[in-house]
């Protein structure tokens, strides 16, 4: 059984599974409580699965990029659990787990989530049909490296017909709304699944590939501009 954790962001999200079915999920989101909430929601979703902390034998973990705080807190919580259990730890990036919850589409997707400091972290995606290699999975495959951006600059930069998924707020939906080129996913359609980040990793997880828990680092992808304003762009003090 493997055990699903990613704090990338406000939105928290745990998840059970044993490669075959979810056995339970928990998504919520916080205000700065991460380190607060983590462990009780943990012991929690065990108890609401009728399982013990000694059944899990993996763990799997968002690493970014996103908020630096609530980052630094799920890695130190899942390094900790994984020395205590002595247990593999695979890390997933935030917007692989993002794209991988999405539908196949001919179009290309930019999935996004908040990055703090009014400003996101943005990837471009293309779904990949791999049936021609045999061995490859089709899938949503990253084209760029993720770059820290505003909603305004988000916009501007999409000049084709474009899928974006991620968590925006009123106003920012209602600005990235007004590009004819958004085909903007709604809020729970595009919203990251701690299932989907078990799943993932699991699969990593019995092709043995892990990770050494004590190299694993967070993907903050900081920037010391100005603060913008998150819909404008402007720069604000």
């Amino acid at each position: 059984m493997l055990l699903a954790v990613d704090t990338s962001t406000p939105q928290i999200g745990l998840a059970l599974y044993d490669g075959f079915s979810v056995l339970a999920e928990m998504l919520w989101t916080t205000k700065t409580r991460h380190t607060v909430e983590l462990a009780p929601a943990v012991t929690q979703l065990l108890l609401r699965a009728n399982k013990e902390i000694g059944e899990i034998k993996a763990l799997g973990t968002a690493i970014g990029p996103g908020s630096f705080t609530s980052l630094r807190v799920g890695l130190s919580f899942i390094k900790g659990l994984a020395f205590a259990l002595n247990i593999p730890v695979i890390g997933i990036d935030t917007l692989d787990i993002a794209a991988a919850g999405q539908s196949g589409s001919n179009l290309q997707m930019v999935c996004s989530i908040p990055a703090g400091r009014g400003r996101f972290a943005a990837g471009l995606y293309v779904f990949k049909n791999n049936t021609s290699q045999p061995g490859n999975e089709n899938g949503w495959r990253a084209d760029s490296p993720p770059v820290i951006m505003t909603a305004a600059e988000l916009s501007s930069s999409i000049k084709e017909h474009t899928i974006v998924c991620g968590e925006f707020s009123k106003d920012e939906r209602i600005f990235l709304g007004q590009n004819p080129n958004i085909s903007l996913m709604s809020a729970a359609l595009g919203m990251r699944r701690p299932a989907i980040l078990a799943e993932l990793a699991y699969k990593r997880w019995q092709a043995g590939s892990i990770d050494d828990p004590n190299n694993l680092a967070p993907n903050y992808l900081h920037l010391s501009d100005p603060i913008p304003d998150p819909v404008t762009g402007a720069k604000r003090i």
